[in-house]
């Protein structure tokens, strides 16, 4: 069945974010908690939104509210100077809408920094659907956001694909019984190898629209 429906992750998916998501989160916990966490330590806390990590992991933070509000505050401040715009996923989203493919984003991230990176790097009206991580109630490598998207773009699973460059993307993808794709093309990615096996791994953005174009005939 040709793909009517093309569905992504977010953060190392469509856009750089990873560097500016570990800027503010190590800075909140060094003065917060005082204590040091690497990137693959944050890594491994993604799950709900940023808010709900905080809340988890501080473990002796005074006040949750102020450091929830450094971390924003961090997040915003430094988007620009970390965060890079790509070219190839502007031309790839480009692709997908002249050629009238519906679209989705299932991000992990809260609502609020999708917004920020959303208009920074001009993707504010670039999706039909936008799922974050404040509307659901269980996180990727569980299924309930893609198929919530499904649901409001009208897409049967086997119209759709699925791509992002987590294991939990992967998991959630295969869940949710989409063809599921590994993507390697941004500089900071969660993942280098995928422990989860996707249908494929895309290391250039051209890689995808090769695959649609296929099935255009």
């Amino acid at each position: 069945m040709r793909t009517k429906a093309v569905l992504f992750d977010f953060d190392g998916t469509l856009a750089d974010t990873l560097p500016v998501i570990f800027h503010a989160f190590q800075t909140v916990f060094r003065r917060h908690d005082r204590r040091e966490v690497s990137p693959d330590e944050i890594i491994g806390m993604f799950g709900p939104p940023e808010e709900g990590i905080l809340r988890k992991e501080l473990s002796h933070c005074g006040s949750l509210e102020e450091a929830v509000k450094e971390f924003y505050h961090l997040y915003e401040e430094n988007h620009t100077r970390l965060v890079r715009p790509s070219g190839d996923i502007r031309d790839l989203l480009a692709f997908l809408r002249d050629r009238s493919y519906r679209t989705a984003v299932i991000t992990g991230k809260g609502r609020r920094t999708f917004e920020i990176s959303a208009r920074e790097l001009g993707l504010s009206d670039a999706f039909d659907v936008t799922i974050t991580g404040n509307d659901v109630e269980k996180a990727k490598p569980d299924p309930e956001g893609i198929l919530r998207a499904l649901d409001e773009l009208g897409a049967a699973k086997e119209e759709a694909v699925f791509l992002g460059d987590s294991d939990a993307d992967i998991a959630a993808g295969k869940a949710a019984g989409l063809r599921t794709y590994g993507v390697l093309w941004l500089p900071t990615t969660q993942a280098s190898e995928f422990r989860e096996k996707p249908d494929a791994v895309f290391r250039r953005t051209a890689q995808l629209r090769e695959l649609l174009e296929g099935e255009a005939g």
